[in-house]
């Protein structure tokens, strides 16, 4: 699996063509393909066959030029996968984003989680990235902008809003993982979860589980109600836990009880 990093291609070329596109040509021939049209090929291969299986000969077969005429359009894969980044972070059907009401935040961020969640679950090879040094595109801004709002005028400053999102994003991140995985685990293995299961638990049975009484009472508790392997029940159950944490954190700072 790789592990790639934003933003170690040119960040001023990069950011030309987030923003302004290919600029044609005085003289010459017109370009043969958009940019778009390279971008939406790079991320249709990595959507099918993981980030590994994008190059950029391959990208370039893909849209019918040749592995070298791929470089008139973009500097290399680095810059590459950035603009992939930044396209698949906004919403393709180009709509205006929600008007959230400060009332109803819990929500609001509920709904920022669980578009996250789905990209995620829609784009897997996303998680092969570090992202430190953040796609500062047109998409991903405005996918920033719509997150930044379901925390504004609900008692947070506005560092402490940057800071809730970076923590609900990162808890995101962390538990659609298993999820997003699930997939490839299924396809590399052969067998589904509970395939997987069936196969263990007999041996799982002969264990002597006394010198681990909380697992033996936890476990299989857990087992009916798939466990871990559960990542939406569990996604949705750490999502409340840290909202509740959220909001006990603004009622303290307004100096009133939380509401519950």
């Amino acid at each position: 699996m790789t592990n790639e990093i934003s933003g170690r291609g040119d960040p001023l070329k990069t950011l030309q063509l987030l923003w302004h596109g290919i600029t044609p040509p005085k003289r010459g021939p017109r370009p043969k393909v958009t940019l778009q049209a390279l971008v939406n090929a790079a991320i249709a291969i990595a959507d099918k066959d993981g980030l590994d299986a994008v190059s950029t000969r391959r990208v370039a077969e893909a849209v019918g030029i040749s592995p070298m005429s791929f470089y008139t359009y973009v500097p290399g894969k680095a810059e590459l996968l950035d603009l992939m980044l930044d396209a698949v972070s906004g919403d393709p059907e180009k709509r205006e984003p929600p008007a959230f009401n400060p009332t109803h935040w819990r929500a609001n961020v509920k709904m920022v989680a669980g578009t996250l969640f789905d990209y995620y679950l829609a784009h897997p090879w996303v998680l092969e990235f570090a992202t430190h040094r953040p796609v500062m595109g047109p998409n991903m801004l405005r996918s920033y902008e719509s997150a930044l709002s379901a925390f504004d005028g609900i008692g947070l400053s506005d560092l402490e809003i940057d800071r809730a999102f970076a923590a609900l994003a990162n808890y995101v991140y962390g538990a659609v993982r298993d999820a997003a995985r699930e997939k490839i685990v299924r396809e590399t293995t052969g067998m589904s979860d509970d395939e997987w299961w069936g196969r263990v638990l007999p041996f799982l049975e002969t264990i002597d589980y006394s010198p681990y009484p909380v697992t033996s009472r936890v476990g299989p508790v857990a087992g009916e109600h798939h466990g871990a392997h559960d990542p939406l029940n569990a996604f949705a159950f750490g999502l409340d836990c840290m909202l509740d944490g959220l909001e006990l954190y603004i009622s303290r700072k307004a100096g009133r009880p939380a509401t519950g």
